[in-house]
């Protein structure tokens, strides 16, 4: 007897329906799983016996074979489980055939039958009701995950024999009811502005980097306040739309970090990874192609803290990603694509004991150890950083004063209304913000007004800017120009621009 049932794999964020053909027949006692198994999948053979064993059902002792097909592409994790069990259960005559192969299944099985959620299950069912498969049969604890899908039938179990009484049509399960995607116009976030004390250069370059999703360098001396400032970044960044959302959660769903939480990601990712990261854990990568830090940042923020102390060679991995929204990770048994449209904000000290331009404590640093600390962040990725800022020390009077900053909540409304105006420019060219714009969108949307063409001429040579630098600074001008409510961008938008890449001449003028 031969069963036919539908279930889903992933490559990357790739999805592709996998039919997993169970035939049994008559001969020597044996079970076999061929189609390019992983070690996963080839172990679920002992899930399987059990589970069916300890729910109560016969185990065929017959001649087994199981065939993932197609048989040329490599099938990996526990997704596979639970359909392997209803196809020999079907096949052994205990399901009626047709009406199990009227579904797609997946879910993992543990030993007593009960079903485990599985990763990237939301991207399963996207790229499923895509292709004509609509009715599902998933764990419930991937449900409320997959109902923000509103095309697709989902119908939830907790067990093998919950699953095997649906299809005999011996118990009725509601369908998921089908979730919005409600996103809180007004979250709460742990770090605001108006706790932010002095530092009001660094606050506005702050907010023309939220408004145009520039990358930003934070340089300063210990306490001065980089870390927080950039903690309180995602509290001025718009609220997520709904296609944003589903995006981010998507990759999040892959990488397994929605494992027991369920529901859609709501707020902008904030990720601030460790600087002994590896490249694979920011990039992406292992046997597997799971998504790094960068693309778990998608729409959001990757803050990197002590930047000069990640490895060279993963600072430079960066390079390609944030020039081209995306990464590409290719393996031996893996190739996938993610997404990683992230602002980067980075922050470091001026030197290695962090004093150098210090009002209070002396530099114990000499000029060749100075040198070998800023040189570890190269030219090239000085340029992808579209703003620089420098931050001292507070002084007492700030920290004194009780009268509150600027909340987050003001700076969020201006943010907002910036990238408003973006979406609608670009809203035929594919891109949403500044910082995204090519060439050809600078030339089609990012007219000078004289006294501006003049400033960047005479600063061009003096800053020795760099084509991308040159680029970098007429984006960032042009967001400014946004926040303004500019049509065109002035000459005060260029300077206060410039403002921010003269570091480059004060910090790296002699590497």
């Amino acid at each position: 007897m031969l069963a036919r049932i539908t279930s889903y794999g992933l490559t990357g964020l790739l999805g592709y329906p996998v039919t997993v053909e169970t035939d049994i027949s008559f001969g020597f006692a044996g079970y076999e799983t061929v189609g390019l198994p992983d070690n996963a999948v080839k172990e679920s053979k002992e899930r399987v016996r059990s589970a069916i064993c300890n729910s109560g059902f016969p185990f065929p002792n017959v001649r087994l074979v199981v065939n993932l097909a197609p048989a040329d592409v490599r099938k990996e994790g526990t997704v596979y489980d639970l359909p392997i069990a209803i196809g020999i259960l079907a096949a052994n005559g205990d399901i009626d055939r047709t009406a199990a192969e009227k579904w797609l299944i997946i879910g993992e099985l543990a030993l007593d039958g009960s079903v485990r959620g599985v990763n990237g299950v939301l991207q399963m069912v996207i790229d499923a009701c895509s292709r004509g498969y609509n009715h599902i049969i998933l764990p419930k604890e991937n449900a409320e995950e997959a109902a923000f899908i509103h095309d697709a039938v989902v119908i939830p179990v907790t067990s093998l024999t919950e699953a095997v009484l649906f299809l005999r049509g011996m118990k009725i399960i509601n369908p998921q009811p089908c979730s919005q995607t409600n996103i809180d116009d007004h979250p709460s976030f742990d770090s605001d502005f108006s706790l932010i004390k002095g530092q009001q250069a660094a606050k506005r370059a702050a907010e023309v980097a939220a408004a145009g999703n520039h990358n930003i360098l934070l340089i300063g001396t210990p306490g001065s306040g980089k870390t927080m400032l950039a903690r309180s970044i995602p509290s001025i960044l718009p609220t997520l739309s709904n296609e944003e959302a589903l995006e981010i959660t998507k990759i999040h769903s892959v990488a397994g970090i929605l494992r027991g939480r369920g529901g859609i990601v709501r707020e902008r990712p904030f990720r601030a990874p460790h600087h002994s990261a590896s490249i694979p854990a920011l990039v992406g990568g292992g046997t597997k192609a799971l998504p790094g830090e960068i693309s778990l940042a998608h729409y959001g923020v990757l803050f990197l803290d002590e930047f000069p102390e990640f490895q060279k060679s993963v600072l430079e991995a960066l390079r390609q990603p944030l020039e081209d929204g995306f990464v590409s990770i290719t393996r031996a048994a893996a190739k996938a694509e993610y997404p990683a449209d992230f602002m980067l904000v980075a922050a470091m000290n001026p030197c290695p004991c962090g004093n150098f331009g210090s009002r209070i404590n002396p530099c114990r640093c000499n000029p060749s150890q100075i040198e070998r600390y800023r040189n570890r962040i190269s030219g090239p990725m000085l340029d992808r950083i579209d703003i620089h800022v420098e931050m001292t020390e507070v002084a007492y009077e700030d920290l004194a004063s009780k009268q509150a900053g600027e909340s987050s909540a003001a700076i969020r409304e201006r943010v907002s209304k910036a990238r408003c105006i973006q979406r609608e420019r670009f809203k035929n060219d594919g891109i949403m913000f500044n910082a995204q714009m090519s060439s050809k969108h600078i030339k089609k949307y990012c007219a000078l007004e004289p006294d501006a063409e003049k400033l960047i001429r005479l600063s061009f040579d003096r800053l020795r800017l760099s084509a991308r630098a040159y680029d970098r600074l007429i984006k960032v001008s042009k967001t400014i120009a946004d926040l303004a409510g500019e049509k065109k961008i002035t000459g005060a938008c260029v300077a206060e621009a410039l403002q921010y890449r003269s570091l480059d001449s004060k910090y790296w003028s002699k590497l």
